[in-house]
């Protein structure tokens, strides 16, 4: 319980004192906004791949290929609709943030979240 208190009181600081805005920089890459995006939206539920509130709903390949994920795009359309306990974050991100996010979380899960 402990930890899950942290994780989230760690992903709502960084989310307050990110300064994150929906404008990139023209030198950041898509697996560098991805990774930004990624601790800024999603590691408050999915720190290294995990999931605090189900866990078998992980962003590890073996559980996103039992769960019927298995491309960026699915990832991306996860992402953009949600589903059950995820919500949607289509108001949140723009159509190239999606991405860059979903090809963070894909290429994490290629290489086991290390």
């Amino acid at each position: 319980m402990v930890r899950i208190v942290v994780t989230c009181a760690i992903a709502l600081f960084a989310f307050i004192f990110s300064g994150f805005s929906h404008s990139q920089s023209a030198w950041a890459t898509p697996v560098d906004s991805g990774v930004q995006i990624f601790q800024v939206q999603c590691a408050g539920c999915h720190a290294h791949g995990g999931n605090i509130i189900r866990r078998r709903r992980t962003l590890k390949k073996k559980a996103l290929h039992r769960n019927g994920i298995d491309s960026p795009e699915e990832i991306a359309l996860l992402v953009t609709n949600g589903k059950n306990n995820m919500s949607a974050f289509e108001d949140r991100l723009s159509p190239e943030e999606i991405e860059a996010v979903s090809a963070y979380v894909w290429e994490q899960a290629e290489l086991g979240w290390r």
